[in-house]
Formats: structure tokens, C-alpha cells, sequence
């Protein structure tokens, strides 16, 4: 973990310094103007681990404040860095094909200022509106038929969500709005498939986050599993907290609900690595179920789904990848994911990947919208 964080730091300190390179020409404007947007633009580099540091030493109103501000910081810094890309490579084939132009470029003062200006307020704008995206989640709908029965009801109305991501910057007003927009669904089981927290349980007691998250209502209950973040905050104290709050965290585990669903949750797949306890197979968490029910698997990390169907599954919900979040980040998780995001089917399986409710760092989406997912089973 050290090494993760000590590489991630000094990434994050040469995009800064590739950003800032192309930002000096605006610094240099008169009346201490550019004098100004240096200062803000070190502050806007340093403020996101500044903050998550003051977070934890000496917890605050400023602390959260200054995490926020540096978590916009963090989209910005990967527009900015994609728009200065293509600028040098126009420079760089404007150099080749066309020196006139380049030379031209190179050497109008104006055209320096005015570029970056540019490139800042194209930016500026796309992260405002992947902020209001972020603001207003969707509801996902999948009707799933089956030739289980489900105890004589005509369907079984499960609402789910996942990454969440709950702490300073995903705070009581987004999660009021979430436990809402749950309960009017009228779940009859409502499944959170990790990343619930953040990190830091710090800000979700103080802000008394579970006072909203124990309203989540359901006759058949509200059951969890942990997700990577659950182990980076400190995985007893969250499951604890969880528990604490009527929402049973199953932890390579299953329950029966009424006789009439099988909800199977595994333990997150940091476990080993953050945890140091290495999670059971899943052959082992199913051994005894009963496969005449529908069973539902809540996996956070949407790894070898093949898992899912080989052991009986009927229904794997997961998250984790957010779809990117950020596009064009997609692509990565695309690539790294057989399903990063939505619905699949495989044989008899239902598999279905949630762009999750909250925000990992930026709250800011683009290229997709957050959601909670109501899926409808029905006998056939």
C-alpha cells in the first residue's frame, strides 16, 4: 500500500507539473493577476491529498472543504492534461508539415495566453456538467423471469445499488436522496453490493450517516457485502458500524429470506491483500444451499463471472467499476472487465454490473449516469 500510494503521488505531482509547464504563459498576465492564478493553481494541485492528510489528523469543516475542492481538481487534471496532449501533437505535426504555423505559434504572446485559456474554460465547463450529472441518479430497471418459486408472489421486487461511496465529499444530502429514492420503490429486499463507505468512517459518524441508512425499509431486509473501500477505511470498524444500523453485511456467507430467495455474499476480493484473511472459494460459501430457490450473489468486483454460473447462480449483482466515470476511462474498464457495466446473461445466469450511486474522488461523471438498479423476478 505504501508503494501504491507513493507511485500515485508522484503521477499525480508529474501531471500537475506537465499541466502547470503549459499553464505559465497565463501566470505571466500583469497587476498581479497572474501572480494570483499561480497561488490558486498550486493550491488546486496540492488540495485532495492535503485534505484526505487534514482528514485524518485533525478532522474538520476546512478539512472536508479542502478535499472537495481538490476532488474537482482531480477531473480537471485529466482533462487538461488529454486537451494539452492534443495541443503539443498539433504543435508537433504543424512543426513537420507546415513551419510557417509553428513558427507563428511559437512566437505570438497572445496565442500562448489565449490557447490555455481556452483549453481551462472547456474544461471548466465539462466538469460543472459532469458535476450536475453526477447530482441526479437514474433507475435501472430489469425484469428477470424464473421457474423457481418465490412463495406464491407474483413477482419479488429487489433494489439494489452499489459504490455508494459515502464520507466527506458523498455526504447526508445525497444519501437522503438515495434512502428515497429506495424506499419508493417499495423493495420487498434491498441488496448493497459494496464501496458503501468511502474510507474514512471519520465524516459518515460525525455527519450520523446511519441514523439515515438504518430508514432503508424492506419486509425481507437490507443485506451487504464489503467492497475494497470498506478494507482501505478498515473493514471491522465498517461492518460494524453497518450492522450497527439494521443492514446485515454477509461476509462469504448466505441466508434464505422467508423461504423464498437465497441471497449469497462474498467477502470483497482485497480480502488477502488488505484484510490478510484470504476469502473462501465459492463452491464453499454455496456448500448447503438450497438450488430449488432463486439465489442471488452479491460480489462487489465483477471478476470471473463463469464462477457464477458454474455454482447455480441466478443472479450476480456487482459494481465497483463505475463504468470509468470519467470517459474516456470506460475504455479501461471495458478492457479489463468482461462486463463493465449493465446487463448479461450467460446460460441460465443474470449478471448485472451497477455504474454505482456516488463517486470514487471527482464527484463528477461523464460518459454515464449513477443509478440504483430494481429488478423484478417472476415465475414463468
Amino acid at each position: 500500500m505504501i508503494i501504491f500510494f507513493a507511485l500515485v503521488l508522484l503521477i499525480t505531482f508529474a501531471v500537475n507539473y506537465y499541466i502547470y509547464r503549459h499553464t505559465r504563459p497565463i501566470f505571466s498576465l500583469e497587476n498581479k493577476v497572474g501572480f494570483i492564478l499561480k497561488i490558486l493553481f498550486i493550491f488546486f494541485a496540492i488540495a485532495y491529498p492535503l485534505g484526505r492528510i487534514l482528514e485524518q489528523v485533525a478532522p474538520s469543516g476546512i478539512s472536508e472543504f479542502i478535499a472537495k475542492i481538490g476532488s474537482f481538481w482531480l477531473a480537471a487534471m485529466l482533462y487538461l492534461t488529454i486537451l494539452f496532449f492534443v495541443f503539443d501533437i498539433t504543435k508537433l505535426v504543424l512543426s513537420l508539415v507546415n513551419h510557417a504555423s509553428y513558427s507563428a505559434l511559437k512566437e505570438s504572446v497572445s496565442l500562448k495566453i489565449m490557447i490555455p485559456s481556452i483549453i481551462y474554460g472547456v474544461v471548466g465547463i465539462t466538469v460543472l456538467a459532469g458535476y450536475f450529472n453526477a447530482l441526479y441518479p437514474k433507475v435501472s430497471r430489469i425484469y428477470i423471469e424464473t421457474s423457481k418459486p418465490i412463495n406464491n408472489k407474483p413477482l419479488v421486487r429487489i433494489v439494489a445499488a452499489s459504490d455508494i461511496h459515502l464520507g466527506s465529499i458523498i455526504s447526508n444530502g445525497r444519501l437522503e436522496r438515495f434512502v428515497s429514492m429506495v424506499n419508493d420503490e417499495k423493495p420487498d429486499i434491498v441488496l448493497l453490493a459494496g464501496d458503501i463507505f468511502d474510507e474514512d468512517l471519520g465524516p459518515i459518524i460525525r455527519n450520523d450517516m446511519g441514523k439515515l441508512l438504518a430508514k432503508l425499509s424492506a419486509p425481507l431486509g437490507v443485506y451487504a457485502v464489503t467492497g475494497n473501500h470498506e478494507y482501505i477505511g478498515g473493514v471491522t470498524s465498517a461492518v460494524e458500524y453497518l450492522e450497527n444500523h439494521n443492514i446485515t453485511v454477509l461476509r462469504d456467507t448466505f441466508i434464505t429470506a422467508a423461504d423464498m430467495l437465497n441471497i449469497v455474499g462474498r467477502d470483497d476480493k482485497q480480502a488477502k491483500t488488505m484484510g490478510g484473511s484470504k476469502r473462501k472459494n465459492l463452491d464453499e460459501v454455496v456448500k448447503g444451499i438450497n438450488s430449488n430457490l432463486f439465489t442471488v450473489l452479491l460480489d462487489h468486483q465483477p471478476y470471473n463471472l463463469q464462477n457464477a454460473v458454474d455454482n447455480g447462480i441466478d443472479l450476480q449483482i456487482s459494481g465497483h467499476t463505475h463504468h470509468g466515470q470519467l470517459f474516456p476511462l470506460n475504455f479501461i474498464t471495458r478492457a479489463i472487465f468482461e462486463v463493465s457495466k449493465g446487463y448479461k446473461r450467460i446460460n441460465d445466469t443474470h449478471i448485472y454490473v451497477s455504474t454505482g450511486f456516488g463517486t470514487w474522488g471527482p464527484p463528477i461523471r461523464i460518459g454515464n449516469r449513477p443509478e440504483i438498479v430494481v429488478f423484478e423476478v417472476a415465475r414463468n
